[in-house]
């Protein structure tokens, strides 16, 4: 009888898997679904871009005495990253199929830069605070991320023109990892300097006006972008392993791009924008600081 029941289970647990693995394969070969998938990101995006555009608006509306501050910055970054992002997917079915294929992964690669460009300004700002809270010097602190940021931008500038002149699988493959680099790096630069802010914030007096609110603005924000960095290094290193059934840079796994765009750029930035969404004060000292 146990015997009878075990094969049944794994009878029973058998037809389950190739019931998934048949709805998951009909899925991603329609190509009805593939459209239907992909305008949604393309809709999502650009919905997300909007907000973001709104939000630099009305700020300098707030405050047009003031240039561009890091907040201004910030959210017209966030509007590039996504409006570039929605006409990518609006135009999947070009995409997915430019030849030679390195335009693809431009295509693909680049909002990707851009979106860690955008959120370590950031950590840039964070850092800016928790140095001159501690009386330390914060003169290379942006010297610091324009040398990230441009070393990186050349490094992938350098894979993109040598897979234009070769496409060799072995430098896919290296620049797949250079991503997975980044994004850690990114995750870790957050855990550091979100996480020293909020243990600093946390030291404040409870008294303190706005003590609170800060608080679960950086902590919030801190977990955030560290989880959604975090699962790009994961799943691009899992792209970079399996490129048959986990590549993202193909028009046939609409559900995994669905999945991912979803969880490391879509909803963290609807997140950041919504917890950031504050409008600075319209009378400011000289020491204003716009990401609040």
């Amino acid at each position: 009888m146990v015997r009878v029941g075990q094969l049944r289970l794994s009878s029973n647990a058998t037809d389950l898997s190739l019931l998934v693995s048949d709805w998951w394969d009909e899925i991603n070969e329609s190509t009805k679904w593939q459209d239907e998938i992909f305008f949604f990101l393309c809709a999502a995006f650009a919905l997300v871009a909007s907000v973001a555009l709104i939000q630099l608006i009305r700020i300098q509306l707030r405050v047009p005495e003031y240039g561009w501050t890091t907040q201004k910055v910030f959210h017209l970054m966030n509007f590039i990253v996504n409006g570039v992002r929605a006409v990518v997917f609006g135009f999947h079915r070009q995409v997915f199929v430019m030849h030679p294929k390195v335009l693809t992964f431009i295509l693909l690669d680049l909002p990707g830069l851009l979106f860690f460009s955008t959120y370590t300004l950031l950590v840039l700002f964070w850092a800016e605070i928790f140095h001159q809270a501690r009386s330390l010097p914060t003169d290379k602190l942006r010297t610091v991320y324009l040398s990230v940021n441009g070393g990186m931008y050349f490094i992938q500038a350098c894979i993109w023109i040598y897979l234009w002149i070769n496409d060799n699988s072995i430098v896919e493959f290296i620049g797949k990892i250079f991503i997975a680099v980044i994004s850690i790096i990114a995750a870790l630069s957050f855990l550091v300097y979100g996480g020293r802010l909020f243990c600093m914030l946390k030291r404040f007096p409870v008294e303190s006006k706005g003590r609170r609110k800060k608080l679960h603005e950086v902590g919030f924000v801190t977990a955030i972008c560290f989880t959604c960095f975090l699962i790009r290094c994961a799943v691009v290193l899992l792209s970079a392993f399996d490129e048959k059934d986990a590549s993202l840079d193909v028009l046939d796994h609409p559900i995994l791009n669905l999945i991912y765009y979803m969880l490391v750029e879509i909803l963290p930035s609807a997140l950041v924008l919504y917890i950031l969404r504050k409008l600075p004060p319209k009378r400011i000292s000289a020491q204003y600081h716009a990401i609040r």
